[in-house]
């Protein structure tokens, strides 16, 4: 058993303050010790290379196409190098794609405030509504780094699109002007705001009390922005564009009302939106919120968050394989918090979240790992889940019989009760009570109407993440019949001892090590060509 212990400043737009959604509250705790149990054999990490070169900053910064350009903020120097600042427009107006440039001529693009991708084209796509859109595309290149300032954003407008596809060798990266310059550390969290992605597909609890949910005219706005932008429409199908292979740093500022941007914040996105292999790493808030819509994500990693590393809300069905949530030593909240109970738990469309192959561990003490409720519908499928805070933190927590028990209705969209399928408990509580009648001996109920769940399981996890030989021996479920976004990977938990799929795109800290990637997440890779 191993036991593992939990300048160049610049000036950045002030910004105002906007309210925030229906009840979406969590609060922090405190932590304690990591315990996790390795097979004999576990495999080491691979040792982050040493960059063979710094970088150089660039004499002038690239063109674009968008008539606004690139504002030169000079140059920052740090560990890695000196590159050169090159700030982003308030908003872009037409297709723009930002350039890698290589170290040789070295560009960081700075996000200075609220920057807008298009102008918001309203909730129909057809312009009933009074607004056309501008389809505007922003397209950003592989190995492409972006810097944000204090709580500074990127926001995808409806309407617009943005296509930010790295690669496993070259991964995108959003982070902060601290990390550049060397000064985080594996605690540092909340440097700027985050990544915004809104879309028309439907959502619930509308802005206006005379909208009908789901409907054209059921809009929400983004919390904690300072001019809010708004999401929702009744477009399942519709389009923001994709997102793969990118890393999100230190993000997460803390706004004077209270409310917080996360990493990746989502917000009525449809099904035509892709993302692929995306990783929160430190954030003061979530690691990620999905406010409505259809999203599904092959390949999310979630580390450090300071809330809850995966939080669902306000009607989204989301299909999620393939995920390692991991917390730091001594914080975060929940692994998963799914809605919220309020008046409005009957609004539709109702919550769906299905997760399938992940792999959670929780290492701050509080309340729970997994908390559901607001009669959202979920399922836990091919899931391992590690309480390694040093007082322990119970597994499960339903609210309410409707979470828990409710029967199937098309009417309703309610899907039936909580889902829980080849879902094994490493924890010294399992089960809890919670509100609205709900009692651990109930939970454990529906735990035990599931097939092959372990309450008792005992992990030999390696390096954090990867399968050992109790994980190899956990029988699977068919995801597939779910949903046909699910592959039927044939095992428990988010990856295998011989799989390489959060490789090269991640970067490590004290909190996980993937190997073979980017490097330590305190640090910025160096690409020489």
């Amino acid at each position: 058993m191993t036991n593992l212990h939990r300048s160049f400043i610049l000036g950045c737009s002030a910004l105002a303050l906007a309210g925030c959604g229906a009840e979406e509250i969590a609060s922090p705790g405190t932590g304690g010790n990591i315990t996790i149990n390795n097979p004999p054999a576990a495999p080491t990490p691979t040792p982050t290379p040493t960059p063979a070169s710094t970088a150089t900053a660039a004499t002038a910064c690239p063109f674009i196409a968008d008539p606004q350009g690139l504002t030169n903020r000079g140059v920052i120097t740090g560990p890695t190098g000196s590159y050169l600042l090159c700030q982003l427009p308030a908003r872009f107006n037409r297709d723009t794609q930002l350039q890698f440039t290589p170290a040789t001529a070295a560009v960081l693009y700075l996000i200075d405030g609220q920057v807008d991708v298009g102008t918001d084209g309203g909730p129909a796509a057809d312009a009933s509504d009074g607004l056309s859109d501008t389809n505007v595309t922003l397209t950003i290149d592989p190995g492409v780094t972006l810097v944000g300032l204090d709580a500074s954003y990127l926001n995808v407008n409806r309407g617009n699109e943005i296509q930010a596809n790295g690669t496993a060798a070259r991964p995108i990266i959003f982070t902060s002007q601290q990390n550049v310059l060397g000064q985080n550390t594996d605690t540092s969290s909340g440097d700027w705001g985050g990544l915004i992605i809104n879309g028309r597909a439907p959502v619930t609890d509308c802005l206006s009390n005379t909208a009908t949910p789901g409907s054209v005219d059921c809009e929400r706005e983004v919390e904690g922005t300072t001019t809010p932008p708004r999401y929702g429409g009744n477009v399942p199908t519709d389009s923001s564009g994709s997102v793969s292979f990118v890393q999100l740093r230190y993000s997460g500022t803390v706004l004077a009302n209270g409310d917080e941007l996360q990493a990746l914040t989502t917000g009525g996105v449809g099904s035509g939106t892709q993302f692929e292999n995306i990783m929160s790493f430190n954030s003061a808030d979530d690691g990620v919120e999905f406010f409505g819509g259809l999203v599904n994500i092959k390949g999310l990693v979630v580390v450090g968050a300071e809330d809850d590393s995966i939080d669902t809300d306000t009607g989204v069905k989301a299909n999620l394989q393939y995920v390692v949530a991991v917390q730091r030593a001594d914080t975060g909240d929940t692994i998963i918090e799914a809605d919220s109970s309020n008046t409005l738990e009957e609004n539709t469309p109702r919550q769906n979240t299905q997760i399938s192959n992940a792999t959670f561990i929780q290492r701050e003490n509080i309340d729970q790992v997994v908390r559901i409720r607001g009669r959202a519908d979920y399922a836990l499928l091919n899931t391992i889940i590690v309480d390694a805070s040093s007082n322990g933190t119970p597994c499960l927590r339903i609210d309410g019989d409707e979470t828990l028990n409710r029967a199937a209705s098309a009417a309703l969209d309610e899907a039936g009760p909580v889902n829980f399928q080849s879902l094994n408990l490493d924890c010294a509580t399992d089960f809890r009570n919670g509100s609205g009648g709900t009692t651990a001996a109930g939970v454990q109920t529906r735990f035990n109407a599931g097939t092959n769940n372990n309450a008792a399981f005992t992990n030999t996890l390696s390096m954090t993440y990867l399968n050992g030989a109790n994980e190899d021996a956990l029988v699977a479920f068919d995801p597939t019949g779910l949903s046909s976004f699910f592959e039927n990977a044939g095992f428990v938990g988010a990856a295998r001892a011989t799989d390489t799929r959060f490789e090269g795109w991640t970067c490590d800290s004290v909190s996980i090590t993937f190997g073979n990637n980017s490097g330590a997440c305190t640090s910025l890779p160096v690409y020489t060509s």
